[in-house]
């Protein structure tokens, strides 16, 4: 499933190529097909991201939600676009670009009440301008689960993902099983912001690097995929060797190094 720097990404690149046009919808699939003509031939004001959710505000009593989910994708073509490729939900044609949703978890057309009841379920988003890492804290600090459970839980923290929880931690030498309430401020305050830092690196290359840019003598953008990140799904530790070991944390699996990263040792 896309992680929010993914999302973030999306809504940043369709904000450019749709919003502020009069757009074209359609359902080739048919299961759009009565919000596509409502929608069709209206101005898309914009495109905005909040974790793993994405929204189009046609007006503020008309949106369209989307969840990728894990087979949720985005095609985009230059105009004129090709035939429908698949069981395309969504096309939305604007003047120089066209996409086609196909496969979304989610995919459905609420109002300005449903929007704000879908981001009051949603946890704090460390790509939102109106984050507030103090509700966060306190979620935190009330939690007896471990911070690696914790880190997947949409409604506590909105976009990170199973890879990312795993690099964060592992950078912060923090061991996955931590009880989220035995974090001090100062741990928490370096996980706020090396998530926010991870995240906008994310959307800024559009995939997920973690790894100190020293260590390679090439620009980011230029790793492979076996060079992006530290422990996740690795075998051995990048830092020290060890072997990585996995733990099943939110029904998932965690990816940690036990050298680097020991039960309490900042607490």
């Amino acid at each position: 499933m896309p992680e929010g720097h993914t999302i973030h990404r999306i809504a940043r690149d369709h904000r450019g190529w749709f919003a502020g046009q009069t757009i074209g919808l359609c359902s080739p699939q048919g299961r759009f097909e009565k919000e596509s003509k409502r929608l069709d031939g209206n101005l898309l004001q914009d495109v905005t991201a909040h974790g793993k959710h994405l929204f189009y505000h046609w007006s503020p009593q008309a949106i369209v939600h989307v969840h990728l989910g894990l087979y949720g994708k985005f095609r985009v073509h230059k105009n004129p676009a090709p035939e429908p490729r698949g069981a395309v939900r969504v096309r939305m044609i604007g003047k120089e670009r066209s996409f086609d949703l196909n496969g979304p978890t989610c995919c459905e057309l609420i109002n300005v009440k449903q929007y704000r009841e879908i981001k009051s379920r949603l946890g704090q988003d460390p790509l939102s301008e109106d984050a507030c890492p103090e509700k966060l804290w306190e979620r935190i600090c009330r939690s007896r689960s471990p911070i690696g459970t914790v880190l997947l839980n949409q409604s506590v923290i909105a976009g990170v993902g199973n890879v990312y929880r795993a690099e964060i931690l592992f950078l912060l030498g923090i061991h996955p099983e931590t009880p989220s309430n035995e974090l001090s401020r100062e741990q928490f305050d370096s996980l706020w912001k090396l998530t926010t830092d991870l995240l906008k690196i994310g959307v800024k290359y559009n995939r997920i690097i973690t790894v100190d840019h020293q260590l390679f003598d090439k620009p980011l953008s230029r790793l492979n995929s076996s060079e992006r990140l530290n422990v996740y799904k690795r075998s051995n530790c990048r830092r020290c060797g060890t072997r990585i070991v996995t733990l099943l944390l939110g029904n998932r699996k965690m990816y940690a190094c036990e050298t680097c990263q020991r039960m309490n040792q900042n607490s």
